[in-house]
């Protein structure tokens, strides 16, 4: 998995389906430098276009600690440690129910 070999952590996934018509799932995960952020997103993107998927959209920067990579039915959020908790993604949405991987 491409998350665990670029050392992300606490990686969530949240069912926000009938909650928001914006997306089916956020994605969650967290590192602890601009590297690894930088390395986090490259590698997903690198990963799901071997599979022939492609991002809508990547906004952010690993400088800015933020980088979000939309998929479309699935919205992947890449945080710093202090970015993740000062936004509480999984707070904001607590309704979601969430599955770590």
């Amino acid at each position: 998995m491409v998350a665990e070999d670029k050392k992300a952590h606490d990686v969530v996934a949240l069912d926000v389906r009938g909650l928001t018509i914006i997306t089916d799932y956020f994605v969650i995960a967290s590192a602890n430098n601009e590297t690894a952020i930088r390395a986090l997103s490259n590698g997903m993107i690198e990963r799901l276009v071997q599979d022939g998927v492609r991002p809508w959209h990547v906004e952010g920067t690993a400088a800015g600690g933020w980088i979000l990579l939309d998929y479309g039915d699935v919205v992947i959020h890449v945080f710093h440690d202090d970015r993740r908790f000062f936004y509480d993604l999984e707070g904001l949405w607590g309704d979601a129910p969430q599955f770590k991987t």
